[in-house]
């Protein structure tokens, strides 16, 4: 089965307490007893309650997105037919078919704009279809840990799943190879879930009981001693401020104009020590005018620190970048012919 990466998340385990009586009491204990039992099916069903509100209301917003050699989900983002979804599953795609999760006929829809940078896209429906509903996307800023989460998506081709989790942490900086589609992007802030990755759930929703998408599922930590497979309730969606910075740029551009994400201005490669292990990123060129060019850092400098990060790779220097905004003073460690030097740089903007 043809298939992107993606998203489900799992279930959540519920104990029961129980109380007990004393011989002798006089029913004061039974009634109390009798009350807890009666609330606990009430809390249950209150809980049933809000997701069956919440898959109403966030569900039909979804949909199932094929390209010629894989499968995904989007969300859709307005009611003008604009489609948020990960840059990993549309491709190098330019046109798609839609299934909205009402199950009719697929839709065709075309590329606006895909940016890699960040694993994000947006296509556009060639004709949008009546009753198109438009999801509504929170406020990742006020993501807890612990909050219950449904991940909305068509894992496997299995289109209008629904299955649920918990945020397990937020802020994290994650890595995303390029192996099965993957479009080595270094994402920041990401919302990490109990979820475990399902291919076709990537560019779905990631749901708070307010019937709010909080982020866009997008890949799983994957687990060496497991063969690199997934590793299981370790899942990372990114969030909605950023979903929504990129997408409201594409859908009134075309391209993203304003990254909000720091850099150096170089480009380099890793570099290995005399024990063969990566030691720092080798500068092979820096942009005229950025900040490492008024620094002094050229071509040819080895760096091995951001901050109070060590840098020894391009991935780390990603991942220390992610972390700082455009304007940030940061200091630069970086060897010149064998001698170790700093210098503090103004990031700009990448």
């Amino acid at each position: 089965m043809r298939a992107s990466r993606g998203f489900v998340v799992m279930g959540a385990l519920v104990a029961a307490g129980l109380v007990a009586g004393c011989a002798g009491d006089d029913g004061a204990s039974r009634g109390k007893e009798s009350t807890t039992q009666a609330a606990a099916p009430a809390a249950a069903g209150d809980l049933q309650d809000d997701y069956l509100k919440v898959i109403k209301d966030a569900l039909p917003s979804v949909v199932q997105i094929d390209a010629s050699d894989s499968l995904g989900s989007g969300v859709v983002y307005d009611d003008k037919g604009h489609i948020v979804t990960n840059a990993h599953v549309v491709g190098r795609e330019k046109t798609f078919k839609v299934t909205t999760a009402t199950g009719e006929q697929p839709l065709a829809a075309t590329l606006v704009s895909a940016y890699p940078e960040q694993d994000l896209a947006v296509i556009k429906l060639d004709k949008v279809p009546r009753g198109l509903k438009a999801a509504d996307f929170g406020d990742s800023g006020k993501v807890e840990v612990g909050q219950i989460v449904l991940a909305m998506g068509s894992p496997l081709g299995l289109s209008s799943s629904v299955t649920q989790g918990i945020v397990s942490a937020t802020g994290r900086t994650v890595s995303e190879g390029r192996s099965g589609g993957g479009t080595g992007a270094t994402i920041g802030n990401m919302v990490q879930t109990s979820a475990a990755i399902n291919p076709g759930n990537s560019g779905g929703a990631l749901v708070n009981l307010d019937g709010d998408v909080i982020g866009i599922p997008t890949l799983a930590a994957t687990d060496p001693e497991m063969g690199d497979g997934a590793a299981p309730g370790i899942g990372f969606a990114i969030p909605a401020s950023m979903v929504r910075t990129v997408a409201d740029q594409i859908v009134k551009s075309g391209k993203v104009t304003d990254s909000g994400r720091a850099a150096l201005g170089i480009s380099g490669r890793t570099v290995l020590g005399d024990d063969y292990r990566p030691a720092g990123v080798a500068v092979a060129e820096v942009k005229s005018g950025g900040g490492a060019d008024k620094a002094g850092i050229g071509p040819g400098d080895i760096i091995t620190g951001l901050g109070d990060d060590r840098i020894t790779t391009v991935t780390s220097l990603s991942e220390a970048l992610a972390e700082a905004e455009p304007g940030d003073k940061e200091r630069v460690t970086y060897v010149r012919d064998g001698d170790e030097r700093t210098a503090e740089v103004t990031l700009g903007e990448m």
